[in-house]
């Protein structure tokens, strides 16, 4: 078994070396989460190594670990450590670099122009980089901080400053982050850095859409108030380019005195109150994504008829345009589906539920109705939430059949005992069955399925090519 731990110094041995061969330094965001007294699981340490020639480099970190040169044209070494803890290899992986200065050349964070060499200053290299809290570095040798734009301070004042006024041009991907970056260590955009983003909000349609999903995931999953990065995101003109969809929802109230804000103040509210997952946040984001289409004004107030369905299409729509996974889109599809759900039902109800949602998902579900309810400002309880989840553990615990692999016969039954042969019959059969045992789980036993699908299949419910079930028996 293989497991990864991060956040981890590379071991004595290998840095000694690194140390005989030339200045080493621990830079990037490590040092920034230390002066941020802040510490986050998946966090890489990253290595700076002046003086020393990266063939050298290279030769000497070979003698302790696994070297791949993913950014030999950049001067970085992907180096990787192993150990044993009982039956399980811990992995580190840190990169080590030559310093070096860069400039873009492309469009969209594809191209740049990139000189490494074990001769440019330390302070050289920091300079380079997009925010001056991401541009520190600690001697290793003598603990001695290297800070040429003032990082430690900002972090004190707690402000987000970019580098230069070039450094959106350069690289557009770097908006995302201010907005990621601020709410995650509850940050404020200095004002220059702010009115840059505003001036150059539109240069992020050039970056691709799998970039700006890992960013948006970053947010999502990393902070916790990520509504802190969206209303940036929508004061600097960003949210209009990456979410067309939730801009919109920007100033669309909602009277009737269930909501206290309108619906993107309510959206990113519920955001904030849901557990810091990816599947959750995500359904959280897109949940009413559709309302503003979906409002119909009524005396007293306003309706939202349909927009859960609705928003269910654009969730699809959405997370493909950003190259999420099939897996992931139809989760949050379902999730963003299925959030209207009622809790006032029977047990037949509650079993149809979790059937039609997922026991992988049925959870989350609850979660999403919990921060909704949270997400409204009016001062609602999830008492009937939490009694609801007792109700389905308890329900669960009862092991009834919940899909159709959860039946006491299969298709090879179904074919062998009444001669049919394999066909759209044997399915829509053994969900005529599935549903029968929804409504009474004692009833999932061989022979009263049995007896069921012979009523079935003696032309209760026709075929769709009007013939009857015995003529699609072999």
């Amino acid at each position: 078994m293989n497991s990864e731990v991060s956040n981890n110094k590379i071991s004595p041995k290998a840095l000694d070396a690194l140390m005989r061969l030339g200045k080493t330094y621990e830079v990037g965001g490590a040092v920034r989460d230390k002066m941020l007294r802040v510490s986050e699981d998946g966090k890489d340490c990253d290595y700076l190594v002046c003086g020393a020639p990266l063939e050298k480099i290279t030769e000497t970190l070979r003698k302790f670990g696994r070297v791949d040169l993913v950014g030999k044209s950049f001067g970085v070494i992907k180096y990787t450590e192993f150990s044993r803890d009982g039956e399980d290899t811990i992995t580190r992986t840190f990169d080590i670099a030559l310093p070096r200065t860069e400039k873009s050349v492309g469009v969209g964070h594809k191209d740049f122009d990139v000189v490494f060499d074990p001769e440019i200053p330390v302070e050289s290299d920091l300079r380079r980089r997009d925010f001056t809290i991401n541009s520190m570095a600690i001697a290793l040798d003598d603990g001695k901080l290297i800070d040429p734009l003032g990082g430690k301070e900002d972090v004190a004042n707690r402000i987000l400053r970019v580098n230069t006024n070039e450094s959106f041009d350069e690289d557009p991907l770097r908006m995302l982050r201010a907005a990621q970056f601020a709410a995650r260590f509850n940050l404020m955009l200095e004002p220059v850095t702010m009115a840059l983003v505003k001036e150059h909000a539109k240069l992020v349609t050039t970056i691709s859409p799998e970039r700006i999903a890992e960013e948006l995931n970053k947010l999502l999953t990393r902070a916790r108030r990520p509504s802190a990065g969206f209303r940036i995101m929508r004061d600097t003109g960003l949210l209009e380019h990456i979410l067309p969809e939730l801009q919109v929802c920007v100033g669309v109230e909602q009277p009737g005195g269930f909501h206290r804000w309108d619906v993107f103040e309510h959206t990113i509210r519920v955001i904030d109150s849901s557990p810091p997952r990816l599947r959750s946040r995500l359904a959280a984001l897109f949940h009413d994504i559709n309302k503003p289409r979906a409002k119909q004004e009524v005396e007293g107030g306003a309706t939202f008829y349909g927009h859960e369905s609705m928003g269910a299409r654009t969730t699809r729509k959405v997370m493909r345009r950003l190259r999420y996974s099939n897996e992931l889109t139809s989760e949050v599809e379902t999730l963003v589906e299925r959030h209207m759900f009622t809790t006032a039902v029977t047990d037949r109800g509650l079993r149809r539920l979790i059937r039609r949602v997922g026991l992988d998902l049925i959870f989350d579900l609850l979660d999403l109705r919990r921060a909704d309810v949270l997400g409204q400002g009016m001062g609602g309880n999830v008492d009937d939430v939490d009694q609801f989840e007792a109700n389905i553990r308890a329900e669960i615990d009862r092991k009834p059949p919940f899909g159709l692999a959860d039946l006491e016969i299969d298709g090879k039954v179904l074919m062998s005992t009444m001669n049919l042969a394999p066909g759209p019959t044997i399915g829509k059969t053994l969900n005529y069955l599935l549903e029968k045992v929804l409504d009474n789980p004692a009833d999932n036993t061989p022979e009263k399925l049995l007896d069921f699908a012979r009523s079935f299949l003696n032309g209760k419910i026709p075929s769709s090519n009007g013939d009857s079930p015995q003529d699609l028996c072999a």
